[in-house]
């Protein structure tokens, strides 16, 4: 007799079923070389619109916060900057990552990070029924309402791309 898979529960999944948000988790394959959302998009058959990558970027006034884009488009780091208060904005570091957020590359989620930041989701998904997003670990995506998302994590939609 096969042995069944365990089914993965993440700690984004825990926090939403908890919260009683609906969402659709999905697994996909990755390797080391290739954690893009563009990968993980392309490996789950969506549209790259509809998958959205967390960033964390650092603020000169404002200090961290979170932007949530399309997995295939670039922060416009301008828009990021002047929305979140700042005069300027960079990325974080990769190996800055998990120590604040608890998350590594390629798993990052706007949902349960050690800290809630400010965060900001492009204004793209709001037109969506559906967005994915990290489920807070690698080859994990869960698909969700952008509303709901929006409002679990007091965020704001801005143009950020």
């Amino acid at each position: 007799m096969a042995k069944k898979e365990k089914e993965i529960k993440t700690n984004v999944m825990r926090l939403l079923d908890r919260a009683g948000i609906a969402y659709d988790a999905r697994e996909y394959a990755y390797s080391e070389d290739d954690l893009s959302g563009v990968h993980a998009a392309a490996v789950l058959g969506l549209p790259c619109e509809k998958v959205f990558k967390t960033l964390v970027l650092h603020g000169d006034k404002s200090g961290y916060f979170v932007c949530c884009i399309p997995v295939d488009q670039e922060i416009d780091l301008k828009k990021a900057a002047v929305i979140s208060g700042n005069k300027k904005a960079e990325m974080l570091h990769v190996k800055e990552l998990l120590p604040l957020t608890g998350y590594l590359r390629g798993g990052c989620s706007p949902i349960g990070m050690k800290k809630q930041f400010p965060t900001y989701i492009d204004a793209s998904a709001e037109s969506k029924e559906q967005i994915g997003i990290s489920g807070g670990q690698r080859g994990v995506q869960v698909l969700l309402s952008p509303e709901e998302l929006k409002t679990y994590i007091r965020a704001e939609y801005a143009e950020l791309i």
